[in-house]
């Protein structure tokens, strides 16, 4: 009896640990998830009513008809999409734009070219996402002081430089102390804006009619042109949803679902009807309907934690940017960049500080440019819109093909979705000339380095196949006229464990000898897991005596680790002390050829990506003073 008590009372523990991981597993998807999304009330609404007044008066007939469609966006983009259906849609439990391309790719055949090339341009958008949103966030927090007193206008955009360079400065920092308070910064947030917008909702509660979809549908029939521009920035309401899937892997299914339906909805729909009841009362508090929710005593504090909460935002994507980075080298779609791991217990915690201050420099370029949010607004979206339509793309694919659902049940899920996300697409598209062209242009230029580098890396590995040679060939010459052998261990890294690596070749045509022991080491990725599990990681080939084969595999979001590699073979039995052991590494000198397959310039382009990737040893965390390197000229 008392066993059974004792027993009961430790599953009453377990319970207990597991709620409580769970409602923090929710706050913290509240604080990184939402972060982004949560703070489109700052600007959303007040562009949106702006575009739907034309220039004139603000009519109830525009009020209710952006609400309505902002509602109804969220319902459909947000919830329907992402929370019921994409979340779902997970690679191992990860997701992403990679993980979802990926996934199709695992059974795709002839459309394989046509996945890479969406799962490229979706990358290639969310860079343009990444420098928009720190702008656009910061600038329409830091704006909130011009109500307290215009003197403030002229320090704008200086206040907003700062908090942006000192927020890319302590990235090398990184985020995994940071990150435990903006699950806490955040709810705080969430409660303001739903408590800010009930307020007014109790003053005038007929602004709820605007849940009716109607009012939506019949402003953009209506208004024909207009509605669509309008239809544009409604969409900044949404910008931020894709976040929810991406960052899949670190908080799971369940609590980004909870945290969204049973607190982050509701918050961001009461300060919307909140804002919407307060135009409706008022039209000329629509200069900032957002900040004009709140008592003239809680503006310095809104302006405050609404900073506060666009740098969760901005950190949440510049993150988000160091993740695509590394999954995109690991794919052989960028060059190596140096990734620096900034925690011990959490590997998604990285650093890319290439990647860092390139994104600094868009987004100082970006504030200066454009100057203000509302500015921003027009080319906020586009990179979004694109990103979204990809992403449902993709999601169609896996859905028929991977998840084998009926066709007829595919197209009736995923073309009404297509459809809105176009319609939002064309509206953001109608503002090139605004400043759309911007986060275009952004997408373009990371979308040609991507495409060169994978032809280039394409052509440069059909080159080194064809003058390489069959280890198993120079095997049987070596056994058949032994050279000289020497104590210790050779690593020789080879992208093929089949070839002999350049670096073996050039130590027995110089040096005439062999190491007691060889081992040629090949890396490489899993196009289709996020994640190798530790026991499948090392695959070992003892064929022949001569030398030892070894195949290290990992999944896409993961970084190589030699050390690590070679305690892996120790589990398998082989021993490798890494002190008395020496690396030999190729290192290639390319050079333009008048024989190329490519342009001149994307040859030069290719060269230049080249010499920007990270060094092999630091790259692979290879111990500096056991590391030999041969370099060959290559002429491309």
């Amino acid at each position: 009896m008392a066993h059974s008590k004792a027993t009961d009372a430790s599953h009453d523990a377990d319970d207990r640990a597991l709620d409580k991981r769970f409602w923090l597993l929710v706050v913290g998807a509240i604080g990184v998830v939402y972060g982004d999304i949560g703070t489109s009330p700052l600007y959303a609404f007040r562009e949106a009513v702006r575009a739907a007044s034309g220039g004139g008066a603000t009519s109830s007939e525009a009020v209710f008809g952006v609400l309505s469609l902002i509602f109804w966006a969220l319902v459909l983009i947000v919830t329907l999409k992402y929370v019921i259906v994409l979340l779902r849609a997970d690679n191992k439990g990860e997701g992403g734009t990679f993980a979802l391309m990926a996934l199709g790719l695992t059974v795709a055949k002839r459309t394989s070219p046509l996945l890479l090339g969406l799962g490229v341009a979706g990358a290639s958008f969310f860079y343009g996402d990444a420098v928009l949103t720190p702008a656009i966030s910061v600038l329409s927090a830091v704006e909130g002081l011009m109500l307290v007193s215009p003197v403030f206008e002229r320090w704008v955009v200086p206040l907003a430089l700062v908090i942006i360079v000192a927020l890319f400065a302590v990235q090398s920092r990184g985020t995994a102390r940071v990150a435990q308070f903006f699950g806490p910064l955040t709810v705080v947030w969430f409660l303001m804006l739903g408590g800010g917008g009930l307020a007014h909702v109790v003053d005038n509660p007929t602004v709820l009619a605007a849940l009716n979809p109607w009012y939506g549908l019949g402003f953009l029939v209506s208004h024909g042109l207009l509605g669509l521009t309008v239809f544009g920035f409604v969409f900044l309401a949404v910008t931020g949803a894709e976040a929810l899937y991406a960052d899949l892997g670190h908080f799971g299914r369940k609590p980004i679902q909870v945290a969204w339906v049973g607190f982050v909805f509701p918050a961001l729909m009461l300060n919307y009807m909140g804002q919407g009841a307060l135009v409706l009362e008022d039209a000329s508090t629509l200069d900032n309907p957002f900040y004009r929710l709140y008592p003239e005593w809680a503006l310095v504090p809104m302006v405050i934690l609404a900073t506060a909460a666009t740098v969760v935002a901005s950190q949440a994507v510049i993150t988000g940017a160091f993740s695509l980075a590394r999954q995109a080298i690991q794919l052989g779609l960028l060059p190596r960049f140096a990734v620096r791991h900034t925690s011990e217990e959490m590997a998604g915690q990285i650093y890319l500080p290439r990647v860092n201050w390139l994104l600094l420099i868009g987004v100082v370029f970006t504030v200066i440019t454009f100057k203000s949010s509302s500015n921003l607004a027009s080319a906020y979206g586009v990179s979004v819109t694109a990103t979204l339509v990809i992403n449902s793309l993709v999601a169609f694919f896996v859905l028929w093909k991977y998840w084998r659902w009926p066709l007829w049940k595919v197209a009736a899920l995923m073309v009404p979705l297509l459809v809105v996300e176009l319609t939002f697409f064309a509206a953001n598209a109608m503002k090139f000339f605004e400043g759309a062209w911007f986060p275009v242009f952004v997408a373009a230029v990371l979308g040609l380095i991507m495409f060169t580098w994978m032809r280039g890396y394409g052509i440069l590995s059909r080159m080194t196949r064809r003058d390489e040679t069959e280890l198993d060939w120079l095997v049987r010459r070596l056994e058949a006229k032994p050279p000289a052998r020497v104590p210790g261990t050779a690593v020789f890294l080879s992208a093929d464990v089949n070839a002999a690596p350049t670096a073996l070749m050039h130590n027995l045509k110089h040096n005439r000898v062999l190491h007691e022991r060889n081992v040629v080491l090949s890396i490489s990725t899993d196009t289709s897991k996020p994640r190798v599990a530790r026991h499948e990681r090392v695959h070992i080939d003892r064929s022949n005596e001569m030398f030892t084969r070894v195949v290290a595999t990992y999944g896409f979001m993961e970084s190589p680790n030699i050390p690590k590699i070679l305690e892996g073979c120790r589990r398998k039995d082989l021993n490798i002390d890494i002190g008395a052991t020496s690396f030999f590494l190729s290192r290639r000198s390319l050079r333009p050829s008048s024989k190329s397959e490519m342009p001149r310039w994307q040859t030069r382009l290719f060269i230049w990506l080249t010499r920007t990737a990270e060094d092999a040893t630091t790259y692979f965390r290879i111990p500096t003073d056991r590391v030999v390197e041969v370099g060959t000229q290559v002429a491309i």
